[in-house]
């Protein structure tokens, strides 16, 4: 349940708001919804990781692979693989610990 309200408020957010907005939304929802740490760290990273592999493939995709590999060139990435590694991995460790965050602060006010 975690991970879905994350997943789906998260996109709509993105949609919409700056990056950075899914901190936000992963903080507010683990703090409200999260059981325990380690729960929440793992459904905003997962649900982040997910959101931001599925615009990077977009992306690439829709664009035939062009702006992926220069992306990737500016970057002095090996390849676009890495690129996508590296872009689901910085989204994930943003989501995972604000989700993370919002847990452990309803925790020491509650």
């Amino acid at each position: 349940m975690l991970f879905l309200l994350i997943l789906l408020l998260s996109l709509i957010a993105q949609l919409f708001l700056p990056w950075w907005s899914l901190a936000v939304v992963c903080f507010l929802i683990a703090a409200w919804k999260a059981r325990h740490g380690g729960h929440a760290f793992l459904a905003g990273f997962g649900a982040i990781a997910l959101l931001w592999l599925g615009a990077a493939l977009f992306w690439h995709f829709a664009s035939e692979g062009i702006l992926t590999e220069r992306v990737a060139a500016m970057m002095t990435a090996s390849s676009t693989i890495l690129l996508f590694v590296a872009t689901v991995a910085l989204g994930g460790l943003v989501g995972g610990l604000s989700a993370m965050s919002g847990f452990y602060v309803r925790r020491a006010l509650g």
